[in-house]
């Protein structure tokens, strides 16, 4: 599919950097190579993001009790709290170093102990990500081999590179950037950028952000404001997908902040009107790469967006469009383009959510299918096509507060059977 297709507009006083990426931030090179963790040459498989000196980093991990190695040495290099400074992250792709035991732990450290000699920093400045098959202890000989030589290849032209290293079942490398002129009190005329690069296409129902995400941006932060502006655009952008409803052990989203924005002076300050302005900015690229990754769920033809308004509350809203979004006989109709509308009333029905079945009003693609909780007849030709759209959108008003959530995730197609049932072989 293609990603245009899904791409929102930026918001107003937001602008889209043409090719942009995690180096389009000032302070910041990448690199991606083929080291050897793959088997296919053809693969890059080892990414390395950096700063041109330590500066405010935050993290955000998985909450699957089985968490990665990696997950497990960023947090302690994060000072256990999440946010902290560091120079650099290293991403490999091809095996994820989870449920690998002190060995694990051993080889994720000393993998961030192999970029800190080359940048030349303290160990605990450089934070690191797997992602792969689950079980399988991460070879260290590629680490030893290449890392010189990754961090020699570190470029600001190195964003693209770095984006496809670490993709797995992914069809493309996800990248974004932006840029803004702050109008805010204090920072009139600085202007700021903000890139990513995400990773995800299965095993995806994030309970923190994305498999792998690392944004950059030179806007001039504090690492516990970091923190909390990644918190915030996080919760309403990767936190909103799923593909198959499974959180992985693997799940890392990270943040780097240069501030080294032109004429920026001084830090901007928590829930300052700055702060808020640039939330707004990481929130957009946070929510452009997380349509891209439900856009690209293993086998999918169709990003499926799901809106519940009228819920007794947001978080009952939450509720409703995560079960509409999980739902494998919502997503089977849409693959089989099939506007059965039932599927949607069954899944919010089970969710929990309160709501009178009586006060339910469900749109499919623009085309009232529901009303009052009662089937409303509809131009079945017209839904088929409508159904040629890159984008469902399912609505559902739940008539019962002002409650309101979005969810992103895809159909289910005979590929993602495929896809999973050979991913090791």
């Amino acid at each position: 599919m293609d990603k245009d297709c899904i791409r929102l507009e930026p918001p107003c006083g937001i602008e889209a950097i043409e090719g942009g990426g995690v180096t389009s931030a000032s302070g910041f090179k990448a690199c991606g190579i083929h080291a050897g963790i793959r088997k296919n040459r053809d693969r890059l498989d080892m990414a390395i993001v950096a700063s041109d000196e330590p500066c405010a980093a935050a993290g955000m991990f998985t909450q699957n009790v089985f968490c990665s190695a990696p997950v497990a040495v960023s947090r302690e290099h994060l000072d256990g709290v999440s946010y902290g400074t560091a120079r650099a992250v290293i991403v490999n792709s091809g095996n994820a170093n989870a449920a690998t035991g002190e060995i694990g732990l051993a080889n994720a450290r000393a993998s961030a102990r192999l970029v800190a000699d080359a940048l030349g920093c303290p160990e605990n400045e450089v934070l690191v990500a797997s992602t792969g098959v689950i079980g399988v202890h991460l070879p260290m000989e590629p680490f030893e081999q290449h890392v010189g030589e990754a961090v020699d290849a570190l470029s600001v032209d190195g964003a693209h590179d770095a984006a496809a290293a670490i993709i797995t079942t992914d069809t493309y490398a996800k990248e974004y950037a932006v840029a803004y002129t702050s109008t805010s009190v204090g920072f009139e005329g600085v202007r700021i950028a903000i890139g990513g690069m995400a990773k995800g296409s299965g095993m995806i129902m994030p309970d923190m952000a994305t498999m792998i995400s690392v944004l950059t941006t030179d806007a001039p932060l504090a690492p516990d404001t970091a923190h909390r502006a990644l918190v915030e655009a996080v919760s309403v952008s990767f936190n909103k997908v799923t593909v198959d409803s499974d959180t992985s052990t693997n799940d890392s989203c990270y943040l780097f902040a240069s501030g080294k924005a032109q004429g920026a002076s001084g830090a901007i300050a928590y829930e300052s009107e700055a702060y808020r302005e640039f939330v707004g900015a990481l929130t957009h690229v946070c929510t452009t790469l997380a349509r891209e990754l439900a856009c690209d769920g293993e086998g999918a033809t169709r990003l499926i967006t799901v809106q519940v308004t009228g819920a007794a509350d947001d978080a009952d809203a939450d509720t409703a469009a995560r079960a509409v979004a999980n739902s494998p006989l919502v997503k089977t109709a849409i693959f089989g383009h099939d506007a059965n509308w039932g599927r949607i009333a069954m899944a919010i029905g089970k969710s929990g959510a309160k709501f009178a079945q009586e006060d339910v009003s469900i749109d499919i693609m623009g085309i009232p299918v529901c009303r009052d909780g009662l089937t409303v007849e509809f131009d079945e030709d017209e839904a088929l096509a409508r159904f040629e759209h890159p984008e469902i959108v399912i609505a559902v008003d739940l008539g019962a507060g002002a409650g309101s959530a979005t969810m992103w995730t895809c159909d289910f197609t005979h590929d993602y059977v495929t896809i999973n049932g050979d991913y090791r072989t």
